[in-house]
């Protein structure tokens, strides 16, 4: 078999980094965006608090949560925050799990082996597809991502839910706050993490619960003990210092000051809408390269459900189809390593679970400029690695 090479291309993009979290941080960022850092300042001296006063609201403001909805920050990323949900509220009624993607397979993993409930239903779908919602009973507590990270897979819109609904929906959004419209009024908790979308740092998650999920921990004591970095409550009551500014345990003021930098930038861009432009733009020119390139399609299979922030490929070439799976891992792996040689691209294969292939981070703190500079070395790169 003949294979064609490509010529090399000279341009890069300015800023090469397309990783699914981390993610990158917004433009023009510099550690000068941290001079201002309370460092050395107790967390809880007035100056601190205020900033993280100001996490809250700028976060609150830019995504137009309902009233009566509250907004706090808690430790250990989304991955903290989606499990202090999981063990404070879960338990009370049946649970039904829906899961297409690595994370929101790892949720159901924690439901029934380490939460051990044993009235849940779990609804999952293969990388690429989205599960049934029509089976979903929503008299039950429901648990399920909004955007599947590993998979490039996101539910389109919110319209499966009922609006009258006896369960709550808990929703791992971390790949789609910031980056898509989301309808928070069908959603009673919502958890994301700094780094995603807004290019923040690790380590802190965010909680934002609905009147009906504070009405939950208010009336519903879990049979399990809680550990301190779970408990939203004490005596029956909403601590609600957590959702104004007194966080759980410490935090780090310079991540605080860093996540207050990428809020305001928001906002001086123009707020959500912008945010969701940006990123629709860089799905916009993946899309455009992918009509028109032969060897790569999108691994979601349904266009109404590609992911604009992690947006994920699969390498469709026949030579490469006929490869063993291993064979497969190793080629994908064999391009970004290529891309990650030249500082072309960082980070952007596919989740070590997921199929191989790559992952394209699209969120708004990537410019479209710096997609459409990668594609044509991804092209360069497929020709290097035939054969």
């Amino acid at each position: 078999m003949c294979f064609l090479s490509i010529m090399k291309p000279t341009e890069k993009p300015n800023r090469p980094f397309f990783s699914s979290g981390p993610c990158s941080k917004r433009p023009g960022w510099s550690l000068e965006a941290l001079n201002e850092a309370l460092v050395g300042r107790s967390h809880r001296a007035k100056p601190a608090k205020a900033r993280i006063e100001e996490v809250i609201e700028k976060s609150s403001s830019i995504l137009g949560l309902p009233e009566g909805y509250v907004c706090g920050i808690v430790p250990a990323s989304d991955t903290g925050a989606v499990e202090m949900a999981l063990w404070s509220l879960l338990g009370e009624r049946g649970v039904e799990m829906c899961a297409w993607e690595s994370f929101g397979s790892g949720w159901v993993t924690d439901v029934i082996k380490q939460l051990k409930l044993d009235n849940v239903t779990k609804h999952e779908a293969d990388y690429g597809l989205l599960p049934d919602f029509s089976k979903v009973n929503f008299n039950n507590d429901v648990v399920f991502t909004y955007n599947g990270t590993t998979s490039g897979v996101k539910v389109p819109n919110l319209d499966f839910i009922p609006t009258d609904r006896e369960g709550l929906t808990i929703c791992d959004a971390t790949s789609a706050v910031f980056a898509m419209d989301i309808d928070f009024a069908k959603l009673d908790v919502v958890t994301w993490s700094w780094q995603k979308v807004m290019g923040g740092e690790g380590a802190h998650g965010m909680i934002v619960l609905s009147p009906r999920a504070i009405a939950r921990l208010e009336s519903y004591t879990p049979t399990w003990p809680l550990p301190k970095i779970f408990r939203m409550t004490k005596g029956g009551k909403l601590i609600s210092d957590i959702f104004t500014g007194a966080t759980i345990n410490t935090v780090s003021m310079l991540c605080i000051e860093d996540a207050v930098d990428g809020l305001r930038w928001a906002e001086s861009i123009g707020g959500l809408p912008t945010l969701i432009e940006r990123s629709e733009a860089n799905l916009k020119a993946i899309s455009d390269w992918v009509a028109k390139t032969d060897w790569i399609d999108f691994l979601a299979e349904d266009a109404a459900t590609i992911s604009n922030t992690s947006i994920c490929l699969k390498i469709t070439a026949d030579w490469y189809q006929a490869l063993p799976a291993d064979d497969q891992a190793a080629k994908a792996k064999q391009l970004v390593s290529l891309l990650d040689k030249e500082g072309v691209g960082y980070d952007f294969g596919s989740y070590r679970d997921a199929p191989a292939g790559l992952r394209i981070w699209g969120g708004a703190t990537v410019d479209t400029a710096d997609i459409e500079a990668l594609l044509p070395w991804l092209d360069w790169a497929f020709a290097e690695i035939q054969g």
